[in-house]
């Protein structure tokens, strides 16, 4: 019985080493490299464009204006949207260190209604994925806006 409760505990052991070993190189391998110093950073204007109440089919181009306060340019790789009602349009040329660029966005104002809807700025910036939004409310024409 003795030779049996060896055997189990050198089981253990090794299972548990193994297991220790195949944490610390998973780990030690999935580091990014966060340390770079030179990296474009987003200083947008404002984070969230409020339409207010408009009417159906009127203008719904709105612009997200920002200045790259990081020390190496910011490339946009690509702009997602929560929905085809919201087109995103903006420049694929690299913002360099303190230039300012924009994101103009257009909402579809056809549809009457209440809206909320998210914009996702993919790029090499300090935040990979950075979130905006647009709000508002669509009335149709023959209805008056009380303020």
């Amino acid at each position: 019985m003795t030779h049996f409760k060896s055997t189990l505990s050198i089981e253990k052991a090794t299972v548990l080493t193994f297991l220790l070993f195949t944490l610390i190189a998973n780990f030690s391998f999935s580091q990014e490299q966060t340390s770079n110093a030179n990296i474009g950073v987003f200083l947008f204007e404002e984070e969230v464009i409020d339409y207010g109440t408009i009417q159906q089919n009127d203008d719904g181009l709105r612009t997200f204006k920002f200045t790259n306060r990081g020390t190496a340019p910011i490339v946009i790789s690509n702009v997602k949207t929560t929905c085809g009602c919201t087109v995103p349009y903006y420049s694929k040329a690299a913002i360099l260190p303190g230039e300012s660029s924009m994101i103009n966005i257009k909402y579809a104002t056809n549809r009457i209604g209440k809206f909320s809807k998210s914009i996702t700025i993919i790029s090499n910036a300090s935040e990979p994925q950075k979130r905006l939004r647009i709000k508002g409310n669509v009335i149709s024409k023959n209805t008056v806006a009380v303020k």
